[in-house]
């Protein structure tokens, strides 16, 4: 990515995030990782996977696998009208996650970030990078690659090879 685009996205002390949601919750991520919004298409059931893979789709001549980010985050499914995969570019990995709704492009200043808070549970909250103030919600900015764990990746990465 050219720098000078990186300073349009990451412009002064503040940031940009997509943010979106997944059941009653508001979650964000990094637009630096963000290819592309697209409505959700035909995809290709896939075998042997875990249960929050929905499998393959083809994009633009690209296979790409598909995680629906409510079974992994367990979050009932209602799916509508709204319902969206982002696909995301990250190192060697690019993947759709299913998403109930795209809300907005959020720009947050380093004031409006709060300091993570220690939660305890049973699942590991490595992917959780940071949390902010959005009028008077609380969004969770989140690492999806992080939220996958080691044999979701090689899933992914094996996907891609049988394409």
């Amino acid at each position: 990515m050219s720098d000078e685009l990186n300073q349009k996205v990451t412009a002064g002390d503040s940031e940009r995030n997509m943010a979106f949601k997944v059941g009653d919750e508001q979650y964000a991520i990094p637009l630096l990782t963000v290819r592309e919004v697209i409505a959700i298409p035909e995809v290709t059931p896939v075998p042997f996977t875990p249960k929050h893979f929905l499998g393959i789709m083809n994009i633009r001549g690209q296979v790409i696998s598909v995680v629906d980010l409510r079974i992994k985050l367990g979050v009932p499914d209602k799916r509508n009208s709204e319902t969206s995969v982002i696909i995301l570019d990250h190192e060697d990995i690019t993947v759709g996650v299913v998403v109930d709704s795209i809300d907005r492009v959020l720009v947050v200043s380093s004031e409006d970030r709060i300091p993570t808070p220690e939660i305890e549970s049973k699942v590991n909250n490595k992917y959780i990078e940071g949390v902010f103030r959005v009028e008077d919600k609380l969004v969770l900015l989140i690492d999806i690659l992080s939220l996958l764990d080691s044999k979701d990746l090689q899933t992914i990465r094996s996907q891609r090879k049988a394409a």
